[in-house]
């Protein structure tokens, strides 16, 4: 989705954007602490472009290759992600490209964590394209991530059985609390309608590249998903070990 992206050697070279030097700082941060999962930023070259690490592995929209072990590593992955985002200090005048509003600004988050933005080595996992992190909250990111590497949709063709036990899998990995797993299960339908409602909206106002997006048909697999979701409220549910029971 992004014009001007090439490669060069062991580098990737972006177009810089208003919001590029403030990802930097983050992507400087996570180095600074001993977080791995994600590229390194390596300042501008001559062309005024945003230069980071490039990073070898193997990238695809489908979770197929992940089994439950991996997903764990998943979890525990963007478990650390958050953690060591939590101790990111802001720099005064940030620029951050957030699409959709989140439900709360904790910290700053990745916002695509999804099969297509992990690059998968037998050892590490990376995520990369931070070009859309911004603040958010540890819960929008991860049923956001719950919707891609499980995935939560019918066109998967998964069992209720097999997807229980992946999404179960994903979240054990990142540890979460019985709390903040009831507040999950609420939240995982309308995670996935926000991104429908962002094409929709796109579509309407011709907003690129979400009228494209929309036009493309990914407006209706988001609204399929979500219908999907909401329809197995009870199956999430026990899989996530609490009680079907709306949060307030």
């Amino acid at each position: 989705m992004t014009v001007g992206l090439v490669r060069i050697g062991d580098t990737v070279r972006r177009p810089a954007m208003q919001w590029s030097k403030s990802v930097d700082a983050l992507l400087t941060h996570f180095q600074d602490v001993g977080f791995k999962g994600a590229p390194r930023a390596l300042g501008y070259d001559e062309n005024g472009r945003q230069v980071l690490s490039f990073e070898e592995g193997f990238v695809d929209p489908d979770p197929s290759d992940l089994d439950t072990t991996r997903l764990m590593q998943v979890g525990r992955v963007i478990r650390k992600l958050h953690d060591a985002s939590s101790s990111f200090s802001v720099p005064a005048g940030s620029v951050w490209n957030v699409a959709i509003a989140p439900d709360a600004e904790d910290l700053i988050c990745h916002h695509d964590l999804a099969p297509w933005n992990l690059v998968r080595t037998p050892t590490q996992l990376t995520f990369i394209d931070w070009d859309g992190a911004g603040p958010g909250s540890r819960l929008w990111d991860l049923a956001y991530a719950a919707h891609g590497f499980v995935p939560l949709s019918p066109v998967a063709t998964r069992s209720d059985d097999d997807a229980s036990q992946r999404l179960a899998a994903l979240i054990e990995g990142y540890g979460l609390d019985r709390q903040d797993r009831s507040r999950l299960l609420d939240m995982l339908s309308s995670r996935i309608r926000s991104m429908y409602d962002l094409l929709r909206s796109g579509h309407e106002r011709g907003a690129q590249p979400w009228a494209r997006l929309w036009d493309e048909g990914h407006g209706a697999t988001w609204q399929i998903d979500s219908v999907y979701v909401d329809d197995r409220r009870k199956i999430w549910a026990k899989a996530l070990g609490v009680a079907d029971t709306p949060t307030a």
